[in-house]
């Protein structure tokens, strides 16, 4: 991932009926429960590298990743597949890949047959993806019938991995532009989940809200097409999304200042494009804020492994790391930066949430900093909107996304004017 070369200016502009609320018996959205898988090697995976009308999916919460429970085909073929906001296709493994014919390795996850499925339809041979992380997948794009969140969507397209280094499958919510077919092949973009759920008229719009829960949680959730009010404390503020040359085509936006414990003093007046990455287990800020961080927190950070060690009893502390962006603000509690990595002599080994970005790379807000947002991608409109999320909280009070501008609910919008 690459810095932006620009910064951006930006000025403000509070526009109270910016968000629209639309509330009603039964919203139409589709939630998606997601969940934690228990890896306890966070930064190996970030150097190797979501009848109502809305859709929700409980998402399982993962140190390294977050995962769901989707299925495909008929009969249903079931599937634990990877979250990634960075990355646009869904793709699944076979049973006799490269990678899950050795040892079994794909079992957990789960495989596709193409031959027990009456409703597999084969669309091209092009389905070729790197990360980067330097994983991999290849093999066919098909379509075939995809449940998610008590949803059933009839020919959604998806990449059947024949070669993959990676034996959880991949659902990627990101912009369609980001397909393998289209920066591959050069065609057209299809409908990945967020659209074809709009498409289909299952949510108004193609936007989502993802709330990861926190640190010790063993599940959050994505809803398609609904915000769900419950799970926030504040209003949502809505941020311009940055496009690169012209095209959105990843969730970057402005970070604006960082501090601690509710001062600004570690950057101030400052725009910094900030890519929001549920893929990315750790946050990546740069030297000059790592380094005065570090030191005030004891932090001690190992260039050979890419690695900021930190004394596990920094969980017991008070404090915060705090984000701005444009007036969106959000702070991160300091327990849930300190993850546990490992164990020396019997003894808990643990890494720092926040690590310092590596030459070029992109300053990049992954899942140690999500956790303390709830984050709204409304895609339609190119715009974020952020939260001071609610841990740990089984209430609900679900509301649509509206259709068109304004859509997310009760929110206010921070203009922002990029310049050169």
């Amino acid at each position: 991932m690459k810095l932006l070369p620009a910064l951006i200016a930006v000025s403000f502009v509070s526009l109270n009926a910016a968000i629209q609320l639309v509330s009603r018996n039964n919203p139409r959205v589709a939630r998606l429960d997601i969940q934690r898988h228990e890896d306890q090697d966070p930064l190996t995976h970030d150097r190797n590298q979501k009848r109502q009308k809305t859709v929700e999916q409980t998402l399982d919460n993962a140190v390294t990743f977050y995962y769901a429970n989707v299925s495909l085909g008929t009969p249903a073929q079931n599937f634990r597949l990877s979250i990634n906001t960075g990355a646009s296709d869904m793709w699944v493994n076979t049973a006799n890949s490269s990678l899950c014919s050795k040892d079994n390795q794909c079992a957990t996850s789960g495989t596709y047959n193409a031959n027990s499925s009456s409703t597999y339809k084969y669309v091209n041979g092009v389905f070729t993806i790197s990360y980067a992380d330097g994983s991999s997948a290849s093999g066919d794009y098909a379509t075939d019938t995809f449940r998610i969140g008590g949803q059933t969507t009839q020919n959604m397209q998806f990449g059947v991995a024949y070669r993959s280094t990676d034996a959880v499958g991949l659902l990627g919510i990101g912009y369609s532009i980001g397909e393998a077919q289209v920066f591959g092949a050069k065609l057209a973009p299809y409908p990945n989940l967020p659209q074809q759920l709009a498409k289909d008229g299952k949510i108004n719009s193609n936007a989502y809200s993802l709330w990861m829960n926190d640190l010790a949680a063993s599940t959050g959730s994505i809803l398609f097409g609904g915000v769900d009010t419950a799970k926030y404390t504040g209003g949502l503020k809505s941020v311009p999304i940055i496009p690169s040359d012209g095209v959105y085509s990843a969730f970057n936006i402005a970070l604006t200042a960082v501090g601690q414990n509710g001062t600004y003093n570690l950057m101030n007046s400052s725009n910094v494009p900030a890519l929001l990455e549920s893929g990315t287990s750790l946050s990546y800020l740069p030297s000059n804020i790592t380094t005065p961080l570090y030191k005030q927190l004891g932090v001690q950070y190992d260039p050979r492994q890419m690695a900021a060690m930190v004394n596990c009893s920094l969980a017991s502390q008070p404090g915060t790391i705090d984000f701005s962006f444009s007036g969106a603000n959000i702070s991160v509690p300091l327990r849930t930066l300190v993850i546990t990595a490992g164990t020396s002599s019997g003894q808990p080994i643990c890494v720092f949430g926040i690590a310092p970005v590596e030459g070029n790379d992109t300053v990049t807000l992954g899942d140690s900093f999500l956790r303390a947002a709830y984050v709204v991608y409304d895609l339609d409109n190119n715009q974020i909107s952020l939260a001071q999320t609610k841990f740990n909280v089984t209430t609900e009070r679900i509301v649509e996304i509206a259709r068109g501008a304004g859509g997310v609910p009760t929110s206010i919008f921070q203009s922002a004017t990029p310049t050169a």
